[in-house]
């Protein structure tokens, strides 16, 4: 049951002839070397952004904001945790209490 299934031996034909390519360093002659012709870059089309005083407070402003809801978001859910991990341990000792009144 544990031990390796290995699939079978495959059954294709193994070729008969091979072939091998030939190296012959000698029939190499490489072209005579010419740089590439130098281009001016290419000039984008797409709108730069220009940053004015009152995009740049926007900007910081909703920054600030988004880490103050998510800082909030975070703080409401470790808070829900504790919440639930207090009335667990208080529905535990109730628990307990009332099963150790019991065995007496």
């Amino acid at each position: 049951m544990f031990t390796p299934k290995y699939p079978r031996p495959d059954t294709a034909p193994i070729p008969t002839s091979t072939t091998t390519a030939t190296y012959a360093p000698s029939a190499y002659q490489p072209a005579a070397y010419a740089p590439a012709p130098v281009q001016a870059a290419p000039v984008s089309n797409r709108p730069t952004v220009q940053l004015t005083p009152g995009s740049v407070l926007t900007l910081a402003a909703g920054g600030g904001a988004l880490v103050l809801v998510v800082g909030a978001v975070l703080v409401s859910m470790l808070l829900a945790v504790a919440i639930t991990a207090a009335s667990v341990a208080v529905c535990a000792v109730v628990i307990r209490s009332i099963l150790k009144s019991d065995r007496r």
